[in-house]
């Protein structure tokens, strides 16, 4: 009589593998910091991968004094935007600050001299004065998460130092993924898709971060020419928002229509136009020569991850959620042709004619 088995080897791999992904979730939980460091540093080397390969051919292979020469050129450019620009956008987004508080108490101000009613302006102070607290308390907890965030974000003084190893080491850690795989057929699927990650997530960090500029200095611009009230404060803001998809746009046309409209600027109709417009050239003619059609993602799969990474991991999720959405879907790809490789398709061969 044989003895009686517990667990059958089919439970027993779908037990481990459900405790192997079980402890890597806690790792993750545990160490998400670490992680978030790292994954901002691959980013950060990813953004200056190209200048980085373009010198190194200047200066004959030589990469470590490339990515010096970077860094210092990079370094001079922060410094020289923040002496520029600093001093104007911290004292504007100080005194907006300030002032936040009292903007919901000029709503009967703001309604005079837009030739409202008086029901109208009652009924607008009504629900504003229904909902101070509870609009005054979502702003307190945005700016606190934003603080808290910062607060625990020593650990991004890291990720230049560990961008630099990526830069510098980075194509010996894809060699070595690809070295460590089996099978001729199956190093070549790791290869290819290590290479269309490398190409997606280059192209689409550098492409965030032109788009983001590109608004944040256009709108800047265009609004200070407007006399937009703390135009150097929301200009900047709303560029930075640019790097949210989808959402980010959008709340950045909102936060410029409504510090404008609660600081009783006269010309809301004329700023609603620029700002549609402006929207229209990102979205149609700048976005697709910019960033192209290489992330292959739906609207509504970027819609949700943005509100999962929100929900997972707050702002830093949001700005993450994206790249790893796209990184998905190259995996389910390479995924998909490992389980149902191409199968060749024989050629017919076309009889020839005998010559006479």
């Amino acid at each position: 009589m044989k003895p009686l088995k517990l667990l059958d080897k089919k439970t027993a791999q779908v037990l481990l593998t459900a405790l192997v992904f079980g402890l890597a979730l806690l790792f993750l939980y545990a160490a998400w910091r670490v992680i978030i460091a790292f994954l901002f540093a691959i980013f950060f080397a990813y953004l200056l991968e190209a200048p980085v390969s373009k010198l190194e051919q200047w200066f004959r292979g030589s990469r470590g004094l490339a990515i010096a020469v970077v860094y210092a050129i990079f370094t001079a450019l922060l410094v020289l935007v923040f002496a520029l620009a600093g001093p104007t956008v911290l004292g504007e987004v100080q005194t907006l600050m300030q002032q936040s508080p009292h903007l919901t108490e000029k709503i009967h101000q703001v309604g005079a001299q837009h030739g409202w009613s008086e029901l109208t302006i009652g009924r607008i102070q009504a629900y504003m004065d229904a909902h101070r607290g509870e609009i005054v308390g979502r702003a307190q907890e945005i700016v606190f998460r934003a603080i808290r965030t910062l607060q625990n974000m020593w650990w991004l003084l890291l990720v230049p130092i560990l961008a630099v190893f990526f830069l510098k080491d980075g194509r010996k850690f894809g060699q070595i993924i690809i070295n460590s795989v089996q099978g001729e057929r199956n190093r070549q699927i790791a290869a290819s898709t290590l290479e269309e990650m490398n190409s997606m997530l280059g192209h689409f960090i550098r492409a965030q971060l032109l788009l983001a500029a590109l608004a944040m200095v256009v709108v800047t611009f265009v609004i200070s020419i407007m006399r937009v009230p703390y135009a150097f404060a929301i200009g900047p803001a709303a560029g930075a928002l640019e790097f949210i998809p989808v959402v980010g746009p959008a709340l950045g046309i909102v936060l410029v229509l409504t510090v404008a409209f609660l600081s009783s600027y006269s010309h809301l109709f004329v700023l609603l136009v620029f700002l549609l417009v402006w929207r229209g050239i990102q979205d149609y003619v700048t976005s697709p020569r910019i960033l192209g059609g290489r992330l292959e993602l739906h609207p509504l799969a970027v819609l949700f991850g943005v509100l999962a990474g929100g929900e997972v991991a707050g702002v830093i999720g949001v700005f993450l959620s994206i790249p790893v959405l796209a990184s998905i879907r190259i995996l389910w790809h390479t995924w998909q042709l490992y389980r149902n490789p191409p199968t060749s398709v024989p050629v017919e061969r076309v009889p020839q004619k005998h010559r006479s």
